[in-house]
C-alpha cells in the first residue's frame, strides 16, 4: 500500500505542480519530491502535504482531483521514470518558477534551469 501512496502522491504532485513542462522537467520535480521526502524522513504524501511546501495544496480539496487524465497518464510516466532512474537534479529538494523570486532561494545552490523551473539543494 505504501508505494501505491507514494506513486498517487507523486503523481499528483507532478501533475499539479508541471502538467504543462516537458517531460524532463516533470521527472525533475519529481525527483526534488522524492528528495524532499527522503531528507525529512517523511513519506511522500507527507512531504506533499506539509503546510506551504507545493502551492496547489493550499487548493480546496475539491480541486485536488485531476481533470485532465490524459496530462495525469504523462505525469504518472514521469514519476516512474524518476523512480527507476538517475537523479540528474544533483539532489535538489526545491524549485520555484523561473519568474518569481522567493525570499528562500539566495540561501541555496542553484542545481539549474529545467524547462520553467530553477532547481536548487543545500
Amino acid at each position: 500500500m505504501d508505494i501505491i501512496s507514494s506513486i498517487l502522491w507523486l503523481t499528483l504532485n507532478v501533475y499539479h505542480e508541471a502538467r504543462g513542462e516537458e517531460f524532463l522537467a516533470q521527472v525533475a520535480v519529481a525527483h526534488v519530491t522524492i528528495n524532499r521526502a527522503r531528507s525529512r524522513h517523511l513519506s511522500v504524501k507527507d512531504t506533499v502535504l506539509q503546510d506551504h511546501q507545493f502551492s496547489w495544496t493550499d487548493m480546496p480539496k475539491k480541486k485536488w482531483f485531476p481533470r485532465d487524465l490524459v496530462a495525469f497518464w504523462l505525469c504518472l510516466e514521469s514519476v516512474t521514470t524518476a523512480a527507476a532512474g538517475h537523479d540528474f537534479t544533483g539532489g535538489a529538494t526545491f524549485y520555484h518558477n523561473y519568474r518569481i523570486k522567493p525570499y528562500w532561494a539566495a540561501s541555496f545552490e542553484p542545481v539549474g534551469l529545467i524547462g520553467n523551473h530553477i532547481f536548487y539543494r543545500r
